[in-house]
């Protein structure tokens, strides 16, 4: 919105030039979202518990967590209403990689809105049916990936990339529908799994973002993917606008979320903000990429796996608790430990995926 205006203004005055710059328009948006995020804050929090919108808690938990009771959730409607806010500034709106990202997160922060109300409503920890969320997620994902699969520009964006192989590429062709849907939803319920302590999902969320910016950034600069031997897809950078927002929304919403947490993200912003990252990578061909950064995030997805295929197959658990940070937590592990330990490993993750731009 306000690009057109820059650019409206650039005819009579030189100096709005400087906002057709990708790299200035990224770090307004994050300062936006930060600040929209640390602005409408407190006021949500208050609404929220004045509404009793208070956290309902697993009864099989970790018992430490019985004292969470009655925090409010749903705070990732914070997020994403940052997310959106900056976006709509200062994005392309006419790019329509910025609107096919937008939808996902929406579409599927609707989808967890809706399961955090049920739980919300009926004082339950279990809210939409698994049959119902998945149904819901298929639609939107499946709905994303035909379109963009439909409205490719070149077959090189249905290639599957190998890090490190720079000149290994697998064609996709009509499995890239599949194949994306596999992405977006298994991130975004990845995401979802990991939201299980204070703060322990939005920060790596907020690292794999930033680091999917800089993908986003170089595949869409002609010069930098060829020297950096990835594809070029024109259009993609824009997307640096988004994880920008979503860094800056990421760390105004962890002001509060930040143990002890005054609000939880709830599904609304963990299915909305995995299924962002699914979206990008998906977009950016750095779908394996992901998956690396985002090792926590597969971690506790297949901690679960495991846990509840050993246990139907076996009778035995795996682990004490899945997912697996509930297993450190009866450990022994102070909560904020496991926290902190999270943390650095993905920022360790984050970076040795970045190298990987180089690497060849």
């Amino acid at each position: 919105m306000l690009l057109w205006l820059a650019a409206w203004f650039s005819r009579d005055y030189r100096f709005f030039h400087v906002f057709q710059y990708l790299t200035l328009r990224a770090i307004l948006a994050a300062l936006t979202a930060l600040v929209v995020s640390l602005v409408l804050g407190p006021s949500m929090i208050r609404r929220l518990s004045a509404h009793k919108m208070g956290q309902v808690i697993r009864q099989e938990g970790p018992l430490s967590h019985l004292s969470k009771a009655g925090t409010p959730t749903m705070g990732g409607t914070l997020i994403l209403i940052a997310i959106s806010v900056s976006t709509l500034l200062w994005g392309d709106l006419s790019n329509h990689y910025i609107l096919v990202v937008l939808f996902v997160m929406l579409g599927f922060g609707i989808i967890g809105w809706l399961d955090d109300y049920l739980k919300l409503k009926y004082k339950t920890s279990r809210g939409l049916s698994a049959f119902n969320k998945i149904g819901w997620q298929t639609l939107v994902a499946l709905s994303v990936t035909t379109y963009l699969y439909m409205t490719m520009q070149s077959p090189i964006e249905a290639n599957l990339l190998i890090p490190f192989f720079k000149n290994i590429a697998i064609p996709l062709g009509t499995f890239y529908i599949f194949w994306g849907y596999i992405v977006i939803v298994g991130t975004s319920n990845a995401v979802n799994l990991t939201d299980g302590l204070d703060g322990l999902a939005i920060l790596p969320v907020v690292m794999v973002g930033g680091a999917l910016g800089v993908f986003a950034y170089s595949t869409g600069n002609i010069q930098f993917s060829h020297y950096l031997l990835i594809p070029y897809i024109y259009g993609v950078g824009e997307l640096v606008i988004i994880c920008a927002a979503l860094t800056g929304a990421g760390l105004g919403f962890l002001w509060f979320n930040t143990y002890p947490a005054q609000v939880f993200m709830g599904d609304v912003g963990a299915l909305g903000l995995g299924a962002v990252l699914g979206t990008i990578a998906l977009l950016v061909r750095q779908e394996l990429i992901l998956a690396w950064m985002g090792g926590i995030f597969v971690m506790e997805a297949v901690s679960v796996i495991l846990q509840v295929a050993s246990y139907k197959l076996t009778g035995k658990r795996i682990f004490k608790m899945a997912p697996i940070h509930h297993h450190f937590e009866l450990k022994g592990w102070p909560e904020p430990r496991v926290i902190v330990r999270f943390w650095i490993i993905t920022f360790i993750l984050v970076l040795t995926g970045l190298a990987t731009l180089k690497l060849r």
